[in-house]
């Protein structure tokens, strides 16, 4: 199952508490850390996060550079334990506009998880969707059919990294954000309250839960349906 996360609302759950904004994305990548773990238990064999939108360079730079330096201590930290229990970590948006530090740091980050094959765990940054499906529209050599673009914007994103089944955003919002709208054109969405550094690995359980309880019919017609019909 292929699940993503929008992980809003770090900066409020701060704010509401007197703290810096840095202070709740510090406990967002806590957050992280446990549901990367239980993922796999789950049901949940690949994760695609949004740590950084594109637009959010227009936040102060000062919070830019917390996040930056957040990220850099989260690979230095957190590379060897990933290898060590199968994860898989690989990196998906721009990084010509990143430190050379730090795609130094996520270079080697995907070389040392590469073999991981217990949970994949994607990490969106200056990642917009929009822009993805205009640079292979760009470059894609003439007329090309929605599936062969679809590959094409699959394989831009990480290997054909296969359509999102549930996306899950916390923080209250109820919108895209510009995530993965290609790969989300089916997936089943939950939108939670919860804001992210409180969300638990029992929020996870009970998303899928409820998720598996839905019928996806891709367009189609229920089985049931369809036997009603004949």
């Amino acid at each position: 199952m292929h699940v993503a996360i929008i992980m809003d609302g770090n900066g409020r759950w701060a704010t509401r508490r007197g703290l810096p904004r840095s202070a709740g994305h510090r406990a967002g990548a806590k957050a992280l850390e446990r549901v990367v773990e239980a993922a796999p238990a789950l049901g949940v064999d690949k994760l695609t996060v949004f740590a950084f939108s594109s637009d959010n360079w227009r936040r102060p730079a000062a919070e830019v550079d917390a996040l930056m330096r957040l990220l850099g201590s989260y690979l230095r930290d957190e590379t060897e334990r990933h290898a060590r229990k199968g994860t898989r970590l690989s990196f998906i948006g721009r990084r010509d506009r990143l430190s050379p530090d730090l795609v130094a740091e996520m270079a080697c980050a995907e070389v040392e998880t590469a073999d991981g094959e217990r949970l994949h765990l994607r990490v969106a940054l200056d990642y917009s969707a929009r822009d993805a499906i205009a640079r292979v529209v760009a470059t894609a050599p003439g007329h090309l059919e929605r599936d062969a673009l679809g590959r094409l914007i699959a394989q831009g994103s990480d290997h054909g990294a296969p359509d999102v089944d549930l996306l899950i955003r916390t923080g209250g919002e109820r919108r895209l954000s510009d995530f993965l709208l290609w790969e989300c054109a089916y997936a089943e969405l939950a939108f939670l309250d919860v804001m992210w550094p409180e969300f638990a690995p029992s929020d996870l359980a009970k998303v899928l839960a409820e998720f598996r309880g839905r019928e996806r019919r891709f367009g189609g017609l229920s089985p049931t349906r369809v036997a009603a019909i004949a």
